[in-house]
């Protein structure tokens, strides 16, 4: 049946009787205008399927959403046809009808179903009025419902459907209000990271103290691999496994906040790589993975970024290296991933002793020696003083690049160089390996700042080579402290190792 025959017979029908054949002709109109959104009858289905959907989830904050605008139609080309099947609505009675359905409870509890609290409903009813009221001319579908209403043939709940198509054209986002529900679901970490949960990882954790073998054990093993990272809490301790890498003829970047070193002329990404804990992939697939100093995911500071790590690196094994006390922690956390952590345990491999005397004079020194200060202007002097008794030292602080830290201390390292006195502050814990045979701590240490267990676990880091085997001793430079000090700031300086 076409168009205009259908409007024919609509406008030859009774009053009365037009109502009755509204499904008949609303049938004809499908061909032509489509079908009509929803449900033209009731709608206590649609709050069934919404409230299931919604899942009595605590609705999200909406003072953000910004209701977009839509324009009223204009004169169509075609003509008002929701007219010629019906009647022209009078604005009056359609106003009525729309108050009447905002004032209703179901409507705005079956609104709130659907994302829309009292604050949008509100907003997106009176764009839904001004559109109405000042519409030229109406789509069919919603036409023919006003015109039902007015005539008491529907009810006014039909409108729902209606309205709420209008209220997802102002609010896009209740189209994805579901999506937008579990992006934003945060309460499960491990779920951040799909593409780990997508495969069995075999987590093995390295424990022991400094100079225990623990590191060397992972890295041997992240050498061996076909691919794999190696995630450091410093750059000169990533910086350092990328020159032992490629100096085992194993292909490796770098990867720090501050640089990205490719080994390929032509940028091809290598399979290995060293970085910097924060700029780990979690995307990219490994064979071997190393989390080094685990124990610093207790860090207030950065202890995300070795969470982030841990839960979220797709290694199919991945070798943690730190202190015991971070066990308890991890297993825990692998937990929620349903991985098991098997763990190595490690002994020091040379003993450390604390004296119970000063080395009184710089005139004591011997090759191998190490003077530890807290400032800038103390590693001026000592090494003054070391340098007018004929003594050659090296430098090392904080504030110096890390291409200087690590010269400095090849220098000292290097059994053929006259260097053999090493003047630094606590930075010779941050990742340097260091071949020490004796440890002064200056005088002023009372006047030491508190510092974190993290920063002391950072300050341990000084490590020899592995094979190195003699005892360490650690004393005072002047000052005869009482016993239990040394003790307390031998553990909080650094622990020190020999040739």
């Amino acid at each position: 049946m076409s168009l205009p025959r259908c409007a024919l017979l609509w406008a030859r029908l009774p009053a009365g009787r037009q109502a009755g054949h509204r499904a008949a002709v609303c049938s004809a109109l499908r061909a032509h205008t489509g079908p009509f959104p929803g449900a033209l009858g009731r709608v206590p289905a649609i709050a069934c399927a919404s409230s299931s959907a919604s899942g009595g989830s605590k609705a999200p904050n909406t003072s953000l959403f910004v209701p977009l605008t839509v324009k009223p139609q204009g004169p169509s080309a075609d003509g008002d046809v929701g007219a010629e099947l019906t009647r022209p609505l009078d604005k009056n009675e359609v106003k009525k009808v729309l108050d009447k359905f905002y004032k209703r409870k179901e409507i705005q509890k079956l609104s709130a179903d659907y994302g829309l609290d009292a604050r949008l409903f509100h907003q997106a009813f009176i764009s839904f009025r001004n559109y109405i009221m000042q519409s030229h001319s109406l789509d069919v579908d919603i036409h023919i419902i006003l015109n039902d209403i007015c005539f008491s043939a529907a009810h006014v709940d039909d409108l729902f459907p209606f309205f709420l198509r209008h209220a997802k054209q102002i609010f896009p986002v209740l189209e994805c209000k579901d999506d937008l529900r579990k992006i934003s679901d945060l309460r499960i970490p491990p779920n951040w990271y799909p593409e780990a949960r997508a495969i069995h990882r075999k987590i093995i954790f390295h424990s022991g103290p400094t100079n225990s073998g623990k590191t060397y054990h992972a890295i041997q093993k992240y050498l061996s691999a076909k691919s794999g990272v190696y995630c450091g809490p410093l750059k000169l301790l990533a910086h350092e496994i990328f020159e032992k890498s490629n100096a085992a003829g194993v292909p490796c970047d770098l990867v720090t906040g501050e640089e990205r070193v490719s080994v390929d002329p032509d940028g091809k990404q290598a399979a290995h790589v060293a970085c910097t804990v924060e700029m780990c992939s979690v995307t990219t697939p490994y064979e071997v993975a190393v989390i080094d100093e685990i124990q610093m995911i207790k860090d207030p500071a950065r202890g995300w970024a070795w969470t982030r790590a841990l839960l979220g690196l797709c290694a199919e094994e991945i070798h943690l290296c730190g202190e015991s006390a971070a066990i308890d922690m991890v297993t825990e956390l692998m937990y929620t991933t349903g991985e098991d952590v098997e763990v190595r345990t490690y002994k020091r491999l040379t003993p450390i002793s604390v004296l119970d005397h000063a080395l009184e004079s710089l005139d004591n020194l011997r090759p191998g020696d190490c003077i530890v200060c807290f400032s800038k202007n103390d590693i001026y002097s000592v090494s003054r003083q070391i340098e007018i008794r004929g003594l050659e030292s090296a430098v090392i602080y904080g504030s110096l690049p890390p291409g200087t830290k690590l010269a400095q201390a090849k220098k000292f390292n290097d059994p053929d160089d006259p260097c053999k006195i090493l003047v630094a502050t606590d930075a010779i814990g941050m990742g340097l390996n260091l071949q020490l045979v004796f440890i002064q701590l200056l005088n002023r240490l009372k006047c030491l700042p508190t510092i974190s267990l993290t920063q002391r676990f950072l300050i341990s880091l000084v490590d020899p080579a592995y094979s190195v085997k003699s005892p360490s001793e650690v004393c005072f430079l002047h000052s005869p402290y009482q016993q239990e000090a040394a003790f307390r700031l031998f553990f909080i300086v650094a622990v020190c190792q020999t040739v």
